[in-house]
């Protein structure tokens, strides 16, 4: 059904809907001319535009005129033209919760968008975040697409009026919790995640069902589902026969987290038409929206033998596999939705899972920046960024993705989690130690938190702390190299010589890699040395330097050869050991849970 177009602004929106953004441009430079002093269409100019540093000139040039614009501020932190200002509302969050390595697929529930007031400004406020198109998608139905992270789940409705798009699960965790934003700008601002995807059908509406459909598209933009859902019962009854209006409504019983119920649309639309391919991906998303571990495979091949060739199924099912960490099974729908999708920033996010669960830190790394470079405005995309960086080894890179992430998702600890480790290798070690407070604040069984926080307080001399953090750690992951041999360099440094020689001992059970045999024979040595075993500590520190060299720090070597002058010479050894130099080495976690 062809949209209705009522002034030249309309026809500029409509454009940039349709993907023709040099018409957009054309028609909002001629509106400009005329007003110039419009914050709305600098807004909306800032999607029309094609490069970064036109869109931020849009955006400065709106807030100019409107300082409290809350829109232009919101895309300019994106665009990092401006600093986070905590005094900016970010995007809604109805639902945040710590998520840590998978996203669920399908425990959508929609956040309330907390947006009042004129639609247009909303809808053209999104539009600037970074992207500057718009696409096909501002009218139709997206839902969220559960694209795996552990960390938080962010399902929610998709665009607005026109309810043509296939619901698009999209940066979905286990219990359902966070916001992730979706390609159009536009989900950010409405506090949507969803990324567009093609048109699945357009039913036109029938005469007497078009003042209603007006209406109703009203209601879905401004996130008000009860009425949404009463009109689209209307056309239901004026429409008996047409499958996409139940399906609708399911989806609008969905976004307000009454999965039950929306189950059941799906299953009306299904007896309108038994052939209705987003019927069956309705009822599996619905599934996993009421039990988590539903298994919604057979309502997949469903949807597919109904429709081959629709992307989002592929997606989803890949979802389905990433959350059961099954990554081969995932990869090959990932390829076939990539063909479908070719632009889906979320079947880029599902990649940089896969890869990452797969080892393949480089190639997880390209999906993740393909992800954000597709869409500024999908959170979990600086998330995944950030997430991939650190495991490359490319710590401070990930510190600023991470930081972005936290400013409109401030409740998942994972996220606090990598930023500490970001930190801590970094050697920023008191920022380092707040943010890890803060996540195990969130979320007390993150294993590798407690080994960084505890790592950090042993750089800061915090002793007992460190002795604290480090058996918590231990407690949680007792096989951690980093852990143990943390403690042990923890109660040498306390003076525990006894205690520290027994847990060298428990490190050395722990290494896997020559490099952290070295270190605990180091620690051994020198524990050695502080009880006064003489003997053994020649041993140790002979053990230590028959190693190769590129197993151990320069300071280890020569710590070892000082020693051994130090330990072989005629003098007797004073009683109570040998005064030893403090070592410099103290271990950085190196190992992942």
């Amino acid at each position: 059904m062809a949209e209705e177009i009522d002034s030249p602004f309309d026809e500029a929106v409509n454009a940039l809907r349709q993907g023709d953004k040099a018409r957009a441009k054309d028609i909002l430079t001629r509106l400009l001319k005329e007003d110039q002093n419009n914050a709305t269409y600098w807004i909306w100019m800032s999607a029309a535009v094609d490069t970064a540093k036109e869109r931020v000139y849009c955006l400065e040039t709106a807030l100019k005129l409107d300082p409290e614009n809350g829109t232009a501020k919101r895309g300019l932190i994106l665009l990092g033209a401006l600093p986070p200002d905590e005094n900016t509302k970010p995007f809604p969050l109805n639902r945040p919760r710590p998520w840590e390595d998978k996203i669920l697929l399908a425990h959508e529930r929609p956040r309330e968008t907390g947006l009042r007031g004129n639609p247009v400004l909303r809808l053209a406020g999104v539009l600037i975040i970074g992207l500057a198109v718009v696409g096909i998608v501002i009218y139709g139905f997206m839902t969220p697409r559960g694209v795996t992270f552990r960390p938080s789940i962010t399902y929610t409705p998709g665009p607005s009026p026109t309810f043509t798009l296939t619901p698009t699960l999209i940066g979905a965790t286990a219990p359902p919790t966070k916001k992730s934003a979706g390609p159009t700008p536009l989900a950010v601002l409405l506090g949507v995640s969803y990324t567009p995807t093609p048109l699945y059908f357009n039913t036109p509406r029938s005469p007497l069902s078009q003042d209603m459909y007006r209406g109703a598209k009203a209601a879905y933009a401004k996130g008000d589902w009860d009425t949404y859902i009463a009109d689209m019962k209307q056309i239901m009854q004026a429409e008996p026969n047409a499958a996409d209006v139940p399906y609708y409504i399911g989806e609008a019983y969905r976004f307000k987290g009454e999965c039950r119920t929306a189950l059941e649309y799906y299953n009306d639309s299904l007896k309108v038409d038994n052939n209705f391919a987003p019927g069956y991906l309705g009822l599996a998303r619905a599934r996993i929206c009421m039990d988590p571990g539903a298994g919604t495979l057979p309502l997949y091949d469903l949807a597919l033998q109904a429709d081959p060739n629709y992307g989002e199924v592929y997606l989803d099912r890949a979802n389905f596999n990433l959350v059961r960490k099954d990554f081969n099974a995932a990869l090959p729908d990932l390829d076939k939705a990539a063909q479908l999708l070719p632009n889906s920033a979320l079947v880029q996010l599902a990649y940089a899972q896969a890869y990452l669960l797969a080892g393949d830190n480089e190639k997880a790394l390209t999906a993740a920046q393909r992800a954000n470079s597709i869409d500024l405005t999908l959170l979990p995309s600086y998330y995944y960024l950030g997430k991939t960086l650190i495991a490359d080894g490319q710590y401070a890179q990930a510190i600023k993705p991470l930081e972005t992430y936290l400013i409109y998702e401030p409740e998942d600890g994972s996220a606090y989690a990598l930023l500490g480790q970001a930190y801590t290798k970094t050697g920023a070690y008191k920022t380092a130690a707040d943010t890890l407070s803060k996540a195990l604040d969130l979320d007390s069984t993150q294993r590798q938190a407690w080994v960084y926080l505890a790592t950090c307080d042993l750089k800061l001399d915090n002793l007992v702390d460190a002795e604290y953090n480090f058996g918590k750690a231990i407690q949680y992951y007792p096989d951690s190299f980093d852990a143990n041999i943390g403690l042990t360099e923890t109660y040498y440094r306390e003076g525990k010589f006894g205690s520290a020689y027994l847990q060298a001992e428990t490190s050395k059970s722990k290494a896997t890699n020559d490099t952290q045999l070295a270190l605990a024979i180091y620690w051994r040595a020198l524990s050695q040395v502080g009880r006064g075993a003489v003997g053994d500590a020649i041993k140790d520190f002979k053990t230590l330097l028959a190693m190769p060299e590129s197993v151990m720090t320069p300071q280890m070597r020569q710590d070892a050869e000082n020693y051994l002058k130090t330990l072989l010479t005629p003098t007797p050894t004073p009683k109570g050991g040998v005064k030893t130099p403090t070592p410099t080495r103290t271990p950085t976690p190196t190992k992942k849970p």
